[in-house]
């Protein structure tokens, strides 16, 4: 047993009899903590960041922060040691970032009254990268919360191997083998003061040391000593009180800011995707342009589905929406016709004639419906129901402004002869995009903050009646 300590303790002891069962649903039932956990691991990014400029100017760890960002690593651990971080339980986790004496996972860190200035600036993105290549092999690539947080299964390295077959063994023999629970906790331990120390929670260097077992060899015991028993006393065994319990409103708040939270991570996600089509889509004549796409047909003609526009007005307004814009030309090089109409005057056209509707155009693969049929009585540019047309040999361009109407677009060989590969792209101004994609982002924004707020105020920690959850009863005299 190594006699050195180190300022973050990490526990864990095995259920003596664990479900054979449970396991195979625990992604499941930890998806509640997952959703939580996103939310507060967003909070300890930013208060750690917070905590960097505090300790690169005052030397100090601001304490609040301190604390928040323990409990963001206790509740992490608690659910990975019930769930494939350790399957060493199945009583389930509780919703605080308080250390809970009565459950079998604990995770402590000694606050530092002092803080190097200079290791500040260097721990996280150097010094800790040769832990990193270590963790990675544990847990097979990537930090172990974003492994954790995002997946709702196995991890994929080698604490992920060592629980899965531990998890088989229980499965047949109602048992978890205890050297391999002994072996990833020690690897969890391993990860967790990594952790701490790029979390810039510690200056001293995690060692390269695996501490097996669920009691921590590796450091000493956090609780505060207790007094000296009177003379005459026998010393009575230590009594904890019960950890502390959310009340309904802070349970609330905790799921009204995990919601809001979610909520605004879609927003980005969003606003992001629009951001990049209105900046890295759009070319210089203002349109927001698609790929070129190849499109076939073994008929006479390619249309689209049909494209339903009703803006809720008489006329769409064309500040908003601006001016579609569709771009053909065939493969060969050959005369092309393109050309919008509506849907009725398409079908009275193409009614008995071979041609193919593209259903959906993919990345790797397009799907089309082919229509059977003989060939057209008349080629397209004789007709006059098209809303805008053009044709001729190489590329041939439509624009109309955006309207109400129920369209279809169709392709075809100008002298309407059969069998057409062509190349095509669609765009449109979208004119009002850019201020959507900021108003989106910009509010998306400030409901990220409201709601990890919530969440760090539902579940921060609460005044204590007294200085530690550890007290003793008098024990009865010896003569």
């Amino acid at each position: 047993m190594s006699t050195t300590t180190y300022p973050v303790r990490v526990d864990g002891a095995m259920d003596e009899r664990l479900n054979r069962w449970l396991w195979l649903v625990k992604w499941v039932l930890v998806i509640p903590h997952l959703f939580v956990l996103v939310v507060l691991w967003i909070g300890f990014v930013l208060m750690s960041f917070v905590a960097f400029f505090a300790i690169l100017f005052t030397g100090r760890y601001p304490r609040g922060i301190f604390d928040f960002n323990v409990g963001v690593l206790r509740w992490t651990w608690r659910v990975q040691f019930y769930a494939y971080g350790a399957l060493g339980t199945d009583k389930y986790p509780p919703f605080t970032l308080e250390d809970v004496p009565d459950y079998p996972a604990h995770l402590e860190i000694a606050y530092p009254e002092h803080l190097s200035r200079g290791l500040v600036l260097v721990k996280s993105w150097l010094l800790a990268i040769p832990h990193y290549l270590v963790v990675g092999f544990f847990l097979g690539g990537g930090t172990w919360f974003a492994v954790q947080t995002d997946r709702q299964g196995w991890a994929s390295g080698l604490v992920g191997l060592l629980v899965l077959i531990g998890a088989v063994a229980l499965l047949f023999t109602g048992r978890f083998p205890r050297p391999v629970f002994d072996l990833v906790l020690g690897m969890d331990r391993w990860v967790l003061r990594v952790a701490a120390y790029a979390g810039l929670m510690v200056d001293q260097y995690p060692p390269f040391r695996l501490d097996m077992g669920g009691d921590d060899p590796g450091t000493t015991r956090l609780d505060e000593p207790q007094d000296e028993p009177h003379p005459g006393l026998l010393p009575p065994p230590p009594r904890r009180e019960p950890g502390p319990r959310m009340s309904a409103g802070r349970t609330i708040a905790l799921i009204v800011g995990v919601l809001v939270t979610l909520a605004s991570l879609l927003g980005l996600t969003v606003g992001g995707a629009m951001a990049w089509l209105d900046q890295a889509r759009r070319d210089s004549a203002g349109f927001v342009t698609s790929d070129k796409v190849t499109l076939s047909t073994t008929g006479y003609a390619l249309t689209s589905e049909q494209v339903t526009i009703h803006a809720g007005a008489a006329s769409v307004p064309h500040r908003w929406f601006g001016d579609a814009r569709v771009r053909v030309e065939t493969v060969s090089g050959g005369p092309v016709f393109v050309g919008l109409a509506s849907v009725t005057d398409v079908r009275r056209y193409l009614a008995g004639v071979a041609y193919t509707t593209v259903k959906a155009v993919g990345p790797n693969t397009t799907t089309y419906a082919d229509h059977a049929g003989t060939a057209p009585s008349v080629v397209p540019t004789d007709l006059n129901i098209w809303r805008v047309q053009a044709a001729g040999p190489g590329e041939q361009t439509i624009t109309w402004p955006i309207e109400n109407g129920d369209w279809t677009l169709v392709v075809m060989a100008q002298d309407g002869s059969k069998a057409l590969s062509v190349r095509a792209d669609a765009g449109a101004t979208a004119p009002a995009l850019q201020w959507v994609w900021i108003a989106i982002l910009t509010s998306s924004g400030v409901f990220l903050l409201l709601g990890t707020l919530t969440v760090v105020l539902a579940v921060i920690r609460q005044p204590k009646p007294g200085p530690s959850t550890l007290q003793t009863t008098p024990g009865p005299r010896v003569e």
